[in-house]
């Protein structure tokens, strides 16, 4: 661990130049890299983030976090690292463990899977899979050394038939034989309902399970690969003591139970937060308010904390369960919430508990904050503000928080994301998940760019865009309703892949668990991406390429070149044209989850009216008139004009959301690599979960689903 650690500081060096004098860094029409290191990503990476270090002092505090360099090479290497990289010197480079493998290419079509994990396997919205790869621009198959994979709890009591927790690898449509394969299936015997995480070189993963007792374990998990296991058909572990553990052969585990501090049980389903630094420490948060720490963790024998302070009742006057820890290694701190509404940050060596003012008056916090460790910037969701101030001055109202990583109380700055319900009225609001920031905020050196987070919730749940300036919020827009009912929705993940087909696109991913309002779903549980893509200054674009302009339209290249030193001012007509450098952009119209209604025959098209053709594409009425007998052949290009008996139809371009039916909605949603799919056919991929039983279309089996679908167009 500290070999590859002494590697990523001395990239760091050469890197953080680069970073800090290149603001197109992050742009289009980039090579993708031919090396990286392995890169996990599970929940704890939507949660600590990390914005552009804006100075030398500010890099050198952020790059002693390995989740630094993680994110940095999912995010920037693709852009970055010339072709020419050599993968013998960095596997030499990184030492042992990392394994570099040469890429081959792999022909065959796109093809997403559904997997069932067993009847009513759920582990709920605020969970997530995690996934290893071991190059983080490559996709590995099954038959590499070590192949990528994927972990998904099952939320199902362990059991002889049934799995508790399950990997799949063979991933991609591009690779032989079987797509998916199980890949690893244990009982653990118990029932996990929170979301794995792994160790540096993925060799092992930590999870919380409950027994049927309700008493929670913190569990380790040494995995091995297998030919034979499946999830009706998982091999049985047993746990074996700490000290064992350290040299047992895997498959094996241990597991801790956490007790408060007066010895007595405990249940939670709170996430362990793992820090990847050289400490080896993990904290874990319970249903009776107490924050425990372990150490070590994956070096062995793993070991509670019980002294200085240790575990940690955050509030003794009025204790509730917390929700997942995160822990940020720049500000010392601990950040939790807890089903009051309060968040507290905890210093990570002595326990010293600060208490946030209340925040959520409705169901609580139910997620880990957002930090931003780079600027000590904490984003906190709420399903109830318990205000007044919303609806007429009648009902309260969703919001997100921002406070400071060394805040001593208070409630910080806040914006209203939508509707609540009346404060102290039943039933309650819908949980409020977390956002998330696009690459914009990510790239930039003073947190400045756009949180997108589902609000709402006391009605339809609505996505809306938060803009922030210099860490300061802006005014919020809404940007599309997801469902036509009062429901819930997921966690928001926001993606910027530098390899995706016609140029550089960047997408929002998430779900509505009922009534999603997009045709593909039939009025059930729907999970969408929408373009988020930014407009870049001095950019090259090509014809069909599309942005989300500040007015949230889609704006499509209809004439390829290169774009001004500043942004245009958009026209917000659809079909309307906006000159930008030697780039001219066509309006599409409003961003929208609704699905346009597909061509009619012999029907009367008012001027303005949109459908959407069988290729993907908006075609938009420019001359009012009745469509033929039989549909025309639409153009095919951006601005394309189509004759259709006395209709005239422009194509403004691929329509910007996607959408596919999981049944209740989704799990917390994970982006896997941003390969390019000329290297590997069926790379760039989501995973999720759905909260409800449907048929599984690969196994064709019905259970809760365990999904991969692409990141361009969800199936």
């Amino acid at each position: 661990m500290r070999t590859n650690q002494q590697l990523l500081l001395r990239l760091g060096v050469s890197i953080f130049g680069v970073l800090t004098l290149s603001p197109a860094l992050f742009g289009q029409a980039a090579q993708s890299p031919e090396a990286t290191i392995p890169v996990p990503t599970d929940w704890s990476h939507r949660h600590l983030i990390f914005s552009r270090p804006a100075t030398t002092a500010q890099a050198e505090r952020v790059q002693q976090d390995p989740r630094y360099w993680q994110q940095f090479y999912r995010n920037a290497l693709p852009v970055m690292l010339p072709a020419a990289e050599s993968r013998d010197d960095l596997a030499l480079e990184l030492g042992r463990g990392a394994n570099v493998s040469r890429r081959g290419k792999n022909q065959g079509l796109n093809r997403d899977w559904q997997e069932s994990m067993g009847s009513g396997a759920s582990v709920g919205a605020s969970n997530y899979p995690a996934k290893f790869s071991f190059l983080g621009t490559t996709a590995n198959c099954g038959t590499a050394a070590q192949p990528d994979f994927v972990v998904y709890s099952t939320g199902l009591e362990g059991s002889t038939t049934q799995a508790s927790i399950v990997a799949y690898d063979n991933l991609y449509s591009g690779c032989g034989g079987t797509v998916p394969s199980v890949y690893w299936s244990y009982n653990t015997g118990g029932q996990i309902l929170t979301s794995p995480v792994f160790s540096v070189n993925g060799k092992q993963v930590a999870f919380v399970q409950t027994n049927a007792g309700e008493e929670a374990y913190l569990v380790l998990l040494k995995w091995a690969a297998s030919a034979t296991e499946s999830v009706t058909s998982p091999k049985t572990l047993a746990s074996v003591s700490a000290t064992s553990y350290t040299t047992c052969t895997a498959p094996c585990m241990t597991a801790i139970q956490l007790t408060n501090s007066l010895g007595g049980p405990a249940f939670t389903a709170s996430s362990p937060f793992y820090d990847y630094n050289s400490d080896d420490t993990a904290w874990v948060g319970d249903d009776l308010g107490f924050l425990h720490k372990f150490t070590p963790v994956f070096t062995g024998p793993l070991a509670e904390v019980r002294t200085g302070g240790w575990p940690v009742q955050v509030n003794p006057t009025d204790p509730s369960p917390l929700s997942d820890p995160v822990h940020d290694s720049v500000s010392g701190n601990v950040f939790v919430g807890d089903a009051g509404g309060f968040l507290y940050r905890v210093n990570s060596k002595t326990a010293a508990v600060t208490k946030s003012g209340q925040l959520d008056f409705g169901v609580g916090i139910v997620e880990g904050p957002i930090v931003d460790s780079t600027f000590g910037l904490v984003y906190v969701f709420a399903s109830s503000d318990g205000t007044t101030d919303c609806t007429g001055g009648t009902t309260a109202c969703a919001a997100v928080y921002e406070l400071t990583a060394s805040f001593a109380g208070g409630v910080g700055s806040k914006v209203v994301v939508g509707d609540s319900v009346p404060f102290g009225t039943t039933p309650n609001p819908s949980p409020m998940y977390i956002g998330a920031f696009d690459s914009t905020y990510q790239d930039s050196v003073n947190a400045t760019g756009n949180l997108y987070v589902c609000g709402n919730t006391g009605g339809p749940p609505i996505l809306y865009q938060v803009p922030i300036k210099a860490g300061v919020f802006g005014t919020v827009t809404a940007l599309s309703p997801l469902s036509n009912s009062t429901t819930p929705c997921s966690p928001v993940t926001d993606i910027l892949n530098p390899n995706a087909t016609g140029g550089a696109t960047e997408w929002i991913f998430e779900s509505a668990q009922a009534n999603g309002v997009s045709s593909e779903c039939a009025a059930g549980g729907c999970a969408f991406n929408f373009k988020d893509t930014p407009w870049k200054a001095s950019a090259a674009y090509v014809v069909g390429q599309e942005v989300l302009d500040s007015h949230l339209q889609m704006q499509v290249v209809s004439k390829a070149g290169t774009s001004g030193a500043t942004a245009p001012t958009w026209k917000t007509i659809a079909g309307d044209t906006t000159d930008d450098g030697t780039v001219h952009w066509l309006d599409q119209g409003l961003l929208s989850a609704f699905t346009p209604a597909a061509w009619i025959k012999t029907h009367a098209y008012a001027k303005g009216a949109i459908i959407l053709d069988p290729a993907g594409n908006i075609e938009l009425v420019t001359t009012a008139g009745t469509s033929g007998a039989t549909i025309p052949a639409f153009k095919a290009n951006a601005s394309g004009v189509t004759t259709d008996n006395t209709v005239k139809w422009t194509n403004v371009g691929a329509i910007g959301t996607a959408a596919m039916p999981a049944a209740g909605g989704t799990s917390g949603i994970i982006i896997d690599n941003t390969v390019s799919p000329v290297t590997q056919a069926g790379a760039s991929q989501v995973y999720f979960s759905t909260l409800s039983s449907q048929t599984c279309t690969t196994s064709a089996t019905t259970g809760g689903c365990a999904v991969q679908a692409s990141q361009s167009a969800l199936h």
